[in-house]
This record gives structure tokens, C-alpha cells and sequence, in this order.
């Protein structure tokens, strides 16, 4: 797998193009929708649901437009001698919100990020504009994860780094099983995180997790 290109992809994709004319057409097509599942358009309230709903979905898509400002990297001190010492950075939790591909209803949660920096470091808001690109499109939080840990060895080449998710899913509360509060985890580690489990500790601490 070309890991530059998979990247490159993410975090400098070009804007979306969507015309007026789509607007207006896809406004047409969710009215019909939602009208024939039973809501009256014709109230001061909602005749401008069809048009704000497009919008919104718009928005909270946004993660496909990428993140130009995320390739900005800076140099490290460590060059992996014998005095390149394995010192956490951990940020979180970061809020996120994101839609499930199977339904396209919302799941969101917290994730939280370490890494220990050999090549390079990357500036802490940068972290949180990662897990955002990634988590604003329809996807699962399994794959939110691996993106995360991905753009992370790809941008940093670090010692190692670690991701933790925890989230709430609509798809679970509204419907199907209709489960109360539900709360789905998932963990990634790379390098040093991987074969070291007093590191995997360290950084659940430094979350503030219990583990």
C-alpha cells in the first residue's frame, strides 16, 4: 500500500464542487422523502427543512475537503541514539462526531492520541484537526482509528503511536436493538506501544482511563 498517496488523499483532497442546481435537486428529492415518511413541509417550521438538512449534511461531511494545514511538521531533537529517550506525547479526550456508513446516522465520542516522536513532531491543535478530517464523513470508528494511527507514522515516523475511541452509536439507541447508552471502545497501537505494555499503561494514565 502507497501510504503517501492514501495520505495525500486525506489530508490535502481538493474542496468539494457541488452546484446550485445539484443543491436544489438533492433539496427536491429529500422533501419527497420526508414527505412521504409523514412530515407536513407546509409549516413555518419545516418548509426549510429539506434545504437545511442538505446543508447540514454538507457540513458535517467536511472531512472530505482534507486539511492542508496537517502536513506542517517540525523537526525533533531525537534521532534514535542511545540518549533518544521513549517520552509520550498524549492529547484528549478530542470530541468528535461523525456518520455511520451503514445508516448514516451519527455516532461520537472521544479519542485520545500518543505518540513518542523520533523524526518529527507535529503541533498539538494539529491532533485535534486530525481525528476531526477523518471522523467528519460517513465511516466506522474502526476505521477512524487506523486512519488516525496511519497519518500519525506516516507524518511523524515515530517510536510509536497509540489511539483509543470510545463512542456512542444512533444506530445502536434508535433503532435495532435500541441499546441504553451503549459505549463502543477500540485501541490501535504502533511500534513501541505494540511490544510494551508498561507503555500502553502509561498512556492510559495519562488519559486519565483506569486500565
Amino acid at each position: 500500500m502507497d501510504l503517501s498517496t492514501e495520505f495525500d488523499d486525506i489530508l490535502e483532497a481538493p474542496a468539494r464542487e457541488i452546484s446550485d442546481e445539484q443543491i436544489a435537486r438533492f433539496e427536491g428529492y429529500v422533501a419527497e422523502i420526508f414527505a412521504t415518511f409523514g412530515m407536513d413541509l407546509n409549516t413555518a417550521s419545516t418548509k426549510d427543512t429539506p434545504r437545511r438538512f442538505v446543508r447540514a449534511l454538507y457540513d458535517i461531511t467536511s472531512g472530505y475537503d482534507g486539511d492542508p494545514k496537517l502536513i506542517k511538521v517540525f523537526d525533533t531533537e531525537c534521532r534514535g541514539g542511545p540518549d533518544c529517550r521513549l517520552s509520550q506525547v498524549v492529547e484528549g479526550p478530542i470530541r468528535f462526531y461523525s456518520l455511520c456508513e451503514h445508516h448514516a446516522l451519527p455516532f461520537f465520542g472521544h479519542a485520545y492520541i500518543g505518540y513518542i516522536a523520533h523524526e518529527n513532531i507535529i503541533g498539538l491543535s494539529k491532533l485535534t484537526r486530525l481525528v476531526r478530517v477523518v471522523a467528519r464523513r460517513f465511516t466506522v470508528q474502526e476505521r477512524i482509528g487506523q486512519e488516525i494511527v496511519d497519518a500519525l507514522e506516516h507524518l511523524l515516523k515515530p517510536h510509536g503511536a497509540a489511539v483509543y475511541i470510545e463512542a456512542h452509536h444512533l444506530c445502536m439507541e434508535m433503532r435495532g436493538v435500541r441499546e441504553t447508552s451503549p459505549l463502543t471502545r477500540t485501541t490501535y497501537w504502533r511500534g513501541e506501544y505494540d511490544s510494551n505494555p508498561s507503555l500502553r499503561a502509561e498512556f492510559f494514565t495519562a488519559c486519565g482511563l483506569q486500565r
